[in-house]
């Protein structure tokens, strides 16, 4: 099963890799990545009849909700900027010559990287009945209290960065209203909540070792992929106005702002 995800996975990546070929663009690889996961989430839970009825429905639409949602923020994120991402545009300097052989690498690693964050809904849609435990609906309370928690909060703060970034006046300045006023990424901190919700169904079904999820997240969010690169982007181009910021705001965790 996993093979077969990881086959469609790598088609979509690598036609995606060609229009960046094209339009040097290589932002349209976490449009990609988000996109990868819906689908791979969405057939599964059509095609699998493994899992009991009411798992199949809650991740089914659930997590296709989620990862479809986080698609279109960044699609419309990406077509709205008139130039590549920081992030890609050093890696394109960086890899001169081999620049598209390299990005190649890049996006099909990443259709691996779609398959590993796919793997805990796969998982347990691949639970049978007979394995979950009388209290299921109850861990589905739960996980679905999470994820409408998670989905509300990063939904929402993504919305206020992307308004403040369409005004002209906002320009060179920092976001420090709404939720962001009480951490300096909470769309990361509510993206890391979200990845709680499929290791509280996994106690229902037997599946532990999917606590390692949250775990794999905080540290691709706070140490690899996330936080790192966007703090120092904003300490570049905003220096000391985003420097007093990250005096009085938290960097992950909501929480009130230092006076």
């Amino acid at each position: 099963m996993l093979l077969n995800f990881l086959l469609l996975d790598v088609v979509i990546m690598a036609l995606c890799w060609l229009i960046v070929t094209y339009n040097q663009r290589a932002g349209l690889v976490d449009v990609a990545w988000s996109f990868c996961i819906a689908l791979n989430v969405m057939i599964a839970a059509f095609w699998l009849d493994t899992a009991p009825i009411s798992v199949r429905i809650f991740i089914g639409c659930a997590s296709s909700i989620w990862f479809l949602r986080l698609t279109w923020h960044l699609l419309r994120r990406y077509w709205h900027e008139s130039e590549e991402d920081r992030r890609y545009a050093n890696m394109r300097r960086a890899m001169g010559q081999f620049k598209h052989l390299g990005f190649l690498a890049f996006f099909m690693f990443q259709a691996g990287l779609a398959i590993l964050f796919s793997y805990p809904m796969l998982s347990l849609l691949s639970t049978t009945v007979i394995q979950w435990s009388e209290w299921t609906h109850w861990a589905l309370i739960a996980a679905a209290i999470m994820m409408l928690l998670a989905f509300i909060g990063e939904s929402t703060a993504d919305q206020q960065l992307y308004r403040f970034k369409q005004k002209p006046e906002h320009h060179g300045k920092t976001m420090d209203q709404g939720l962001w006023k009480y951490s300096r990424h909470p769309n990361y901190f509510f993206e890391w909540l979200h990845w709680f919700a499929y290791p509280i169904l996994g106690l229902a079904a037997g599946q532990y070792l999917l606590w390692i999820y949250p775990l794999l997240m905080w540290a691709f969010l706070y140490y690899i992929t996330g936080i790192p690169f966007s703090e120092q982007q904003a300490l570049r181009h905003r220096g000391q106005n985003y420097r007093d910021y990250q005096q009085r705001t938290s960097m992950f965790i909501p929480w009130q702002p230092k006076e």
